[in-house]
């Protein structure tokens, strides 16, 4: 998957944005706060998942702006594209999404055109953070190998929402314990089936994850990923997914009832899981440098383009928002090598931080635009 054009008006700090990118190497150059990371971001909020800063859609907004609009073209295997996604101050809730012209009401199918994966400074939460950065790691990864997931996870969050709200009522004296047994049973068809696809995607991204980090380590270092559950063991996963599975979730249900109706909460199960991540045997979170855990966390992302690829059998689209100039030649390389056949956007302070074979297009972000520098190295070009 490629990206072919991208315009960009009111968004953040952008205006007027007109780009044409490589389908290899992007190199966008800029001191801060001209519009680097706004572009990715920008590029990034069309794939329909949220802003990788957190930010609330209103935010997009340009201050003293009245309207904002990222526009792109993307080509896959099968055909080229146009997304788009605008809102206005005057209804800063209400966001219109179009592909090909046709209108939605809501950017869950923009998740099926466009791929990408993401590398910030605060994807380093990935490994230190808490557990919930993890599952949302999990997550992601595995919705964009399998789009079911999408709605996996949004009824087993709105179910353990119902769930939870049921164990407040009853708190109070408003709802009968009884009414739990409804809940419970959906709550662990779920969230077992939930916990069976994070287990797939762990040990499969795992895999990955260990072949990049050796590469990227010059083979010094040993990284390694588990799946851990709040509910079954690691033999459970050895046989394929059905009622027994269910039952075991359920009972784990039933016997934190109790607890659960003190607390007013879920206690046990999907949302209490957790990947393990260690270097060389040890807990990369407790004991990893920073060197240690921001490597951890870019092989952890470019795994997942990895993943991607082999299943679909083309690429998504990367962005690499300030770590190359972090890196030296040796490691820069190493990642070279991994994604050398994607189209690439890195935002770097000064375009002689990354080393020459990353140099396809280049780019400066000065005042909100993005200006092209006519310096086109023959690489991949």
């Amino acid at each position: 998957m490629i990206i072919t054009h991208v315009s960009v008006d009111g968004f953040r700090n952008l205006s007027g944005v007109s780009v044409n990118p490589s389908a290899g190497f992007n190199v966008i150059s800029g001191k801060n706060a001209q519009g680097k990371t706004n572009f990715l971001e920008a590029m990034w909020i069309l794939s329909g998942c949220r802003s990788f800063r957190g930010s609330k859609e209103r935010d997009y907004l340009k201050i003293g702006g009245e309207s904002m609009r990222s526009e792109m073209t993307v080509k896959d295997s099968r055909r080229e594209q146009t997304i788009s996604y605008s809102m206005s101050r005057s209804s800063p809730d209400v966001r219109s999404i179009e592909i090909n012209g046709v209108g939605y009401g809501g950017t869950r199918p923009l998740f099926g055109v466009f791929k990408c994966i993401s590398f910030t400074p605060e994807d380093k939460e990935i490994v230190k953070g808490p557990p919930e950065k993890r599952r949302a790691f999990m997550d992601m990864g595995a919705s964009q190998l399998d789009p079911s997931m999408v709605m996996m996870i949004n009824r087993f969050n709105a179910v353990m929402s119902q769930r939870n709200a049921l164990l407040k009522k009853i708190m109070r004296g408003q709802a009968d314990s009884s009414q739990l047994d409804v809940w419970d049973r959906q709550t662990a068809r779920l969230g077992a089936k939930l916990s069976f696809m994070r287990h797939a995607y762990v040990s499969a991204a795992g895999n990955i994850c260990s072949e990049l980090y050796g590469a990227i380590s010059g083979g010094s270092e040993n990284l390694e990923l588990s799946y851990r559950s709040n509910v079954f063991s690691e033999g459970d996963f050895e046989n394929a997914f059905g009622p027994q599975a269910c039952e075991l979730y359920y009972k784990k249900l039933t016997d934190s009832r109790e607890r659960d109706l003190i607390s007013g909460t879920t206690s046990a199960g999907a949302g209490r899981d957790e990947i393990l991540v260690k270097i060389d045997g040890m807990s990369a979170r407790e004991y990893g440098s920073q060197g240690q855990i921001k490597s951890t966390a870019l092989v952890m992302k470019l795994a997942q383009a990895q993943a991607f690829m082999r299943k679909c059998s083309e690429p998504p689209v990367i962005f690499l928002d300030d770590v190359m100039g972090e890196l030296d030649g040796d490691r820069q390389r190493s990642v070279f090598e991994i994604i050398r056949d994607m189209q690439v956007f890195v935002t770097v302070p000064n375009a002689d931080a990354v080393i020459p074979e990353m140099k396809g297009r280049l780019f400066t972000a000065e005042g909100g635009r993005i200006y092209e520098q006519n310096s086109v190295s023959p690489h991949r070009e």
